[in-house]
């Protein structure tokens, strides 16, 4: 039976069960630090070049240092070692986390990239589109904000995970999070698109929704295919209105909603587009 309990920390492949971070630990203090969600299949990581791209402007945009060998072939090499030490190497997700070492809000610190690997096995039905439409919600108490960090998938991620637990408490399979202007950013763990008068739209990345991989792929594949998209805000009136709602992320790829509120909607383009734009 293949071994699914080791993970990288810093270049050193560890027991998944062994203590890797100090209380003072900035990223478990303040957030101070961000991840990649990567799906890993055949060898392959999906999306790499996308993926490695928003890793290293992300590294640049939140200030760390990392020393001349933190490459991309350091980690891919890493990655591939994990998923095989793991018995991954067919279907897995992958998180790479980035976190800064030890110290208070203002002490002097070391900007190193601390990094962590871990993999899952992941289900063939991840590479499939959802045969039941998803039912989701609007979460109330939290807002999205609009800023210079709001694209970037941080580790301070307590809306997200909030909204997250009143989508379970509710019955609801995700939950969308609106910005300070009452329009949609994005869902938990999810970019939001929708369908109306047969135009497909989605929240341009200064309404606050994270820059996913996914998204990317979809907006960049649908453009050379002169299918129209449109990044612009979304009122809730809208996408009450809209014929479609599908969810992406780099892990299922496209999902699509069959129910928000009261309304219904159909899945169609959500459909087509898995087949069209797919691996």
């Amino acid at each position: 039976m293949p071994n699914s309990n080791f993970l990288y920390s810093d270049g050193q492949m560890l027991r998944s069960d062994k203590a890797l971070i100090l209380p003072d630990n900035r990223s478990f203090r303040y957030g101070d630090g961000f991840f990649e969600t990567m799906k890993y299949r055949d060898g392959q990581i999906q999306l790499a070049d996308y993926h490695f791209e928003r890793l290293f402007k992300t590294l640049d945009r939140l200030k760390f240092q990392p020393p001349s060998f933190f490459t991309r072939n350091y980690l891919e090499t890493q990655i591939h070692e994990l998923v095989k030490k793991n018995g991954h190497d067919g279907l897995a997700r992958i998180r790479l986390t980035i976190y800064r070492g030890e110290g208070g809000i203002y002490d002097r610190i070391n900007h190193f990239p601390h990094h962590l690997i871990q993999t899952w096995d992941l289900n063939e039905s991840n590479n499939q589109i959802n045969e039941n439409g998803l039912v989701v919600g609007v979460y109330p108490d939290a807002k999205k904000v609009c800023d210079g960090f709001s694209h970037l998938k941080t580790n301070n991620y307590l809306n997200y995970a909030m909204a997250a637990i009143w989508a379970k408490e509710n019955h609801l399979n995700d939950a969308f999070l609106l910005n300070p202007y009452q329009r949609l950013a994005d869902a938990t763990i999810a970019n939001v698109f929708i369908v109306k008068d047969g135009i497909i739209k989605t929240p341009a990345l200064a309404e606050g929704p994270v820059e996913g991989v996914m998204r990317r792929h979809l907006i960049t594949e649908m453009r050379k295919k002169d299918i129209t998209i449109i990044e612009s805000n979304l009122e809730l009136d809208e996408i009450l209105e809209a014929s479609e709602i599908f969810l992406t992320n780099a892990i299922y790829g496209i999902r699509w909603v069959k129910q928000l509120k009261s309304t219904n909607y159909q899945g169609q383009m959500a459909h087509f587009l898995f087949k069209t734009l797919f691996f």
